[in-house]
């Protein structure tokens, strides 16, 4: 009432005093403070900072306990000098592009270790930051490469709102600046981009993910041209994809995180993580992050009173009891990419509904345990990675399927199946309770389906351009003939292609029937040899057998073969045939045969067709794989 009588004495009343007037401004007065008041309070509702540090979304989200644990130390008060955004909005946001550079720009200009570069501009004009942290202060790779420290490379922000990441190593590289964390950079060097998707991650609304417990503001999924980089590693057709992989063939990271928050069923894990599997194409890498790694950094998030657990998916999210998978990922996904490249990449999946700040504290816990672990297994580390690149086993397998896998006991969470009065259907409900699901049966696409034998070069034509060029952004050695060669080689042909229905990330995929023959053939010069005798050989292979679920084939870089350009007109082709007979006996049986066909006999345009594709007016070309398989 104090603020209406000071509003009040500025209202212009009447010269002479009247009670009347008096009441009635006083009136306009409260219905006015009411309507601002109104105003106020809806307005709240949609601030960034929510009541009592939930989320608009808790409502509609299963019902969790209050979390409490030891990694809650790490956290510094408001009061600290280099206190993260996201410790003075009470851990319920997450700073924008523009707040997130300025801190960070803050924290490298006071700190000999760090350096900040950029890895190249999204397709809105906005720099992708990676920070460099290394005891030397190293400005470019070569600079890092000279201190012959294993180097880890970590991701936030490649689904920009899942952005724990970005959070939880803003704390973490303050530590190492200028807190009780500076002996991590002793024997190991630190690259962090604290947002990949940074495009989507200016896309901000608290409407992004509903299924996700925090921040208030969240990135979107995709990027500004909608296109999902973790289905683009294989294709690289996004910017911020080959910026990417253009640093990773710069700086050689020995191992790579992606950090992500994953959705689906509850359960009690707030961490999850993963990588390649045993029969993939790193078993050696495989062995040392499940024998090495996880054992190192789930006690590191067990003793911070985190509970972590292996990447989950469940078979059924309605019914636990028909288990869950286990995850031998394509080259498209980043731990697939990094087994096809014999790079240690890990997929941390934080548990989208546990809320904001647990997860960014258990992202902080193991990445800090992955540099303790990297620095002091780095020699272990490295050999791995090298009997991976230098395995060149001579059968791989382009796809595979599933098959039983040992039992898991799961830590899940109790829930009840209700009849819902909205959708007519049968939901879960998750209730929060702890609930052990003892031995689940566990599924997982392990067992080799079609495997080929490793070629020892492929021949590239030189007008396939952009394959070509797809083949470098990955960092594969190439070579150029500089004259004709005489090979005995390996030639595909395609028959029934089978088109997606719709566009897929913004290709037309393709599969087909494989028809393979072996042909002496003369390469031209200037034609391009892709040898799989190299590091990054197995990657090759797989991008370039069109079998393989990733291949730039199944992505349409070939499709143009599928085109036919020229024909032949009726009244030539029916005396072609006649002429064809005659010559031929033995295509003479052929046609009699096919005319056992009643549907081909009746069909006087697939007669016509049957002799003009065995003519030599006919594209030699056409459904012809212009990629031919070097073999001994």
């Amino acid at each position: 009432m104090q603020n209406i009588a000071i509003m009040s004495r500025s209202l212009p009343l009447s010269n002479q005093p009247n009670n009347n007037n008096i009441k009635r401004a006083i009136m306009r007065l409260i219905a006015l403070s009411t309507c601002i008041t109104s105003i106020i309070l809806s307005s709240a509702s949609f601030a960034q900072t929510p009541t009592n540090h939930q989320f608009i979304n808790d409502a509609i989200l299963p019902p969790i306990h209050v979390w409490q644990g030891k990694s809650e130390a790490l956290l510094v008060g408001h009061d600290h000098p280099w206190v993260t955004p996201f410790e003075q909005q009470e851990y319920v946001t997450s700073p924008d592009y523009t707040q997130t550079t300025q801190w960070l720009d803050k924290l490298v200009s006071k700190s000999a270790n760090l350096q900040k570069v950029s890895i190249g501009k999204s397709p809105q004009g906005r720099d992708i930051w990676m920070i460099i942290a290394s005891k030397e202060g190293a400005a470019s790779a070569q600079q890092l490469s000279k201190n012959n420290k294993a180097t880890v490379l970590v991701q936030a922000g490649i689904h920009s709102g899942e952005i724990d990441g970005k959070d939880a190593g803003m704390m973490l590289l303050r530590d190492m600046a200028f807190g009780a964390k500076q002996a991590l950079l002793d024997n190991v060097n630190l690259l962090f981009i604290p947002i990949l998707s940074v495009d989507a991650h200016e896309r901000s609304n608290q409407y992004n993910r509903v299924n996700q417990r925090g921040p208030v503001n969240m990135g979107w999924r995709t990027t500004a041209t909608n296109l999902n980089l973790n289905r683009d590693y294989a294709k690289a057709d996004a910017a911020e994809m080959q910026h990417l992989l253009k640093a990773i063939n710069q700086w050689q990271p020995d191992l790579y995180i992606d950090v992500h928050v994953t959705d689906g069923i509850d359960y009690q894990y707030d961490v999850t993580f993963g990588y390649n599997v045993k029969q993939g194409y790193s078993p050696s890498i495989f062995n040392w992050l499940e024998e090495t790694y996880r054992p190192e950094v789930e006690s590191a998030l067990t003793a911070h009173d985190h509970i972590p657990g292996k990447l989950i998916f469940a078979n059924n999210n309605a019914d636990m009891s028909q288990g869950v998978s286990y995850w031998n990922p394509s080259p498209r996904f980043s731990n697939g990419y990094g087994d096809a490249r014999h790079l240690p990449t890990i997929l941390i999946e934080n548990h989208s509904l546990k809320p904001f700040k647990q997860r960014v504290l258990g992202t902080y816990v193991m990445l800090e345990q992955t540099l303790k672990t990297v620095a002091n297994h780095a020699e272990s580390l490295t050999a791995a990675i090298k009997q991976d690149q230098q395995r060149h086993s001579p059968q791989i397998t382009l796809t595979w399927q599933n098959e039983s896998q040992p039992d898991w006991d799961f830590k899940g969470i109790d829930y009840r199946i209700e009849k819902s009065a909205i959708s007519g259907a049968d939901v879960v409900r998750w209730n929060g309770q702890p609930k052990l699901y003892a031995a689940l049966p566990v599924i997982g696409n392990t067992k080799a389906d079609i495997q080929v034998k490793r070629p020892t070069a492929y021949y590239i034509p030189a007008q396939w351009k952009a394959v070509i060029d797809k083949l470098a952004l990955h960092g594969i050695e190439v070579s150029t003939l500089n004259a004709p060669v005489n090979i005995r080689a390996e030639q595909y042909r395609f028959e029934q292609p089978q088109f997606g229905q719709a566009d897929y990330e913004s290709r037309q995929t393709v599969s087909a029937k494989l028809i393979s023959t072996q042909i002496d053939t003369t390469i031209a010069a200037g034609t391009i040899k892709v040898s799989t005798a190299q590091p990054l050989g197995d990657l090759a292979v797989l991008l370039l057998e069109p079998q393989a679920e990733d291949s730039l084939f199944y992505w349409g870089f070939f499709n143009t073969i599928f085109t036919l350009t020229e024909y032949i007109e009726d009244y030539a082709v029916e005396p072609l045939a006649v002429k064809m007979l005659a010559e031929n006996s033995s295509l003479k049986a052929e046609f009699e045969l096919a005319l056992l066909d009643k549907n081909f006999a009746q069909d006087s345009k697939a007669r016509l067709r049957w002799f003009y594709e065995r003519s030599p007016y006919y594209d030699a070309q056409y459904q012809v794989y212009p990629v031919l398989r070097g073999i001994d």
